[in-house]
């Protein structure tokens, strides 16, 4: 079957209106407070646009998830495909069994170019293809000096370094031929700093071998290869280096994460990593990314954490910039009808790549909570000119497609105020706000019908049971860490035994030596003989 998740408000809040309910949406209730206004315009449909949008994929604010019991057939893989009760036709069965034919020599045909790709994967021509965008920092030669330091320290991956150098390092630039290689270095820094360490994938096979493998999304991601960064030129040519590479990773993902699968938004973010390092480096750069820097949560098929992580950055807003919040609430304009993009594809889908490489070097740095800072940072620059806009459309249309065009001294800008932003009380504080107010909506007094209240319900259940399993991950971290500890002092104990055990024999070794000098210096004494301090005897 096909999980398909469509997080669209444009397309939600259509269908509200069709339905003539939206004088009864609780944002138009008096008795809600700022905070209850600005949940309940994240956890409910948005104002619409234009009812065509209620296709668009997540990359324009909405979401198309293949789970891991997704079907790979050659139909649409938006709709279902229903159980057939009626025996098939001779020429329905040969028209499966040509289908099932050509897309096995569509698979033997990507195998043995893989094979080339292999033989050629560390061609320079290849390199200079991979690095083809503008730099909106340009390193100089003394960072660069820096970096090659860092990276060339020995047995560096269990060596801590300054966290502030490093930042330092980041803030004044990366330089572009050495990216890729700053990125592990930077992700095992932030292993040896991590106190509890993360939960690690259900399937440990490595990568080699999850390339063996089939998947039930490959037809998912065939279709999303030409979409994935279409005008660069690793990856436009037609099953070429680039998507073939794309191909094995995202197929290699779905293997070894069946809960997540594929989901649109991850091509970018592979093809980022890919344009940087060699294949089997940006798997495990994925991996870690989605495993160690949180990512793995907004992509889960029920979309919860996506849609807590739209209310902390609409009161970010409401914090940071009241005006601006204000603007857009008046407008009725939730961070879904703008913002989804952003997080599932980590600006990579809209803004030029020299932007998201630094965007990147500072997720790496600092983890997940760049993309909220980020964010703020984007649309606290651009205020002016969002104010400007007085229509639901004109202001999407503009945090659409203008404000990705930045030049060369508002991306490093921005940059520069990411790096010296904190907001990661505030988050943590949101999403407890998040909870609170979700239960406190859920004690109020029926205003809905029984069939909604029992959504509702049904959604809240969902939700209790997610942070029941995210409860229990932890808490099986948490016991693996304990019984690590405990091992550690057991062993720790029973190495002080044995230095106890070694300092009593030294003690009893140097009684009897003791006793003997004892011995010596009567028996010298009895023969006439003295013994000096420094040892030596005289008659």
């Amino acid at each position: 079957c096909v999980c398909v998740c469509m997080f669209s408000d444009v397309a939600g809040l259509s269908t509200s209106r069709a339905a003539g309910v939206l004088e009864e949406s609780p944002l138009r209730s008096h008795r809600h407070s700022w905070r209850q206004q600005i949940f309940l315009r994240v956890a409910t449909p948005q104002k619409a646009t234009d009812s065509n949008e209620r296709l668009d994929s997540c990359l324009d604010g909405g979401r198309m998830c293949v789970g891991p019991a997704a079907a790979s057939g050659s139909g649409d893989p938006m709709t279902a495909v229903p159980e057939e009760s009626t025996k098939r036709s001779k020429e329905e069965l040969r028209e499966l069994w040509r289908k099932a034919i050509l897309q096995q020599i569509l698979l033997q045909r990507m195998e043995r170019e893989n094979q080339k790709l292999q033989a050629s994967e560390s061609d320079l021509q290849n390199r200079r293809l991979k690095l083809d965008y503008e730099e909106i920092t340009p390193c100089l030669k003394e960072v660069t000096l820096v970096w090659e330091k860092m990276l060339g320290t020995p047995g560096r991956s269990k060596v801590k370094f300054d966290l502030d150098t490093i930042h330092a390092a980041v803030t004044q630039g990366v330089p572009r031929q050495h990216r890729g290689e700053i990125w592990k270095f930077l992700s095992e820094q932030y292993l040896l700093r991590q106190t509890v360490p993360s939960r690690p994938p259900s399937n440990s096979s490595p990568y080699k071998e999850l390339l063996k493998q089939l998947t039930s999304q490959q037809h998912a991601i065939l279709i999303d290869l030409g979409r994935t960064f279409p005008t660069h030129p690793y990856f436009q040519a037609q099953l070429g280096a680039g998507q073939l590479s794309l191909y094995n990773i995202l197929k290699a993902y779905s293997l070894l994460d069946p809960e997540v699968g594929y989901c649109q938004g991850l091509s970018f973010i592979a093809g980022v990593l890919l344009l940087h390092m060699g294949e089997e480096d940006a798997f495990n750069m994925l991996k870690f990314l989605m495993f160690d820097a949180g990512l793995r949560k907004q992509y889960r098929p029920d979309m919860i954490i996506l849609q807590i992580q739209m209310y902390q950055l609409s009161r970010l807003l409401h914090d940071y910039h009241r005006d601006l919040h204000s603007h857009l609430e008046q407008q009725e304009i939730g961070p879904s009808l703008y913002a989804t993009p952003w997080f599932l594809t980590l600006f990579a889908s809209h803004f030029p790549l020299g932007f998201v490489a630094r965007v990147f070097d500072m997720l790496f740095l600092q983890g997940s909570e760049v993309i909220f800072k980020v964010a703020l940072s984007l649309l606290g620059s651009h205020k002016p000119l969002i104010l400007q806009h007085d229509s639901l459309e004109s202001i999407v249309d503009f945090i659409k497609t203008t404000l990705p065009n930045l030049g060369l001294v508002q991306m490093e800008k921005t940059i520069n105020q990411v790096c010296e932003m904190d907001v990661s009380k505030q988050l943590q504080a949101y999403e407890v706000e998040y909870h609170v107010l979700q239960d406190e909506l859920l004690d109020t007094p029926p205003t809905l019908n029984q069939q909604q209240r029992a959504a509702q319900l049904e959604r809240t259940n969902q939700s209790l049971r997610q942070q029941n399993l995210d409860l229990l991950e932890e808490l099986q971290v948490s016991q693996a860490q304990v019984c690590s500890l405990e091992s550690r002092v057991e062993a720790l104990a029973k190495s002080e035994g044995r230095l106890k055990e070694q300092v009593s024999s030294l003690e009893e070794e140097k009684l009897k030596l003791v006793g003997t000098i004892t011995q010596l210096k009567n028996l010298l004494t009895s023969m006439g003989l003295n013994s000096s301090l420094d040892g030596q005897t005289v008659t």
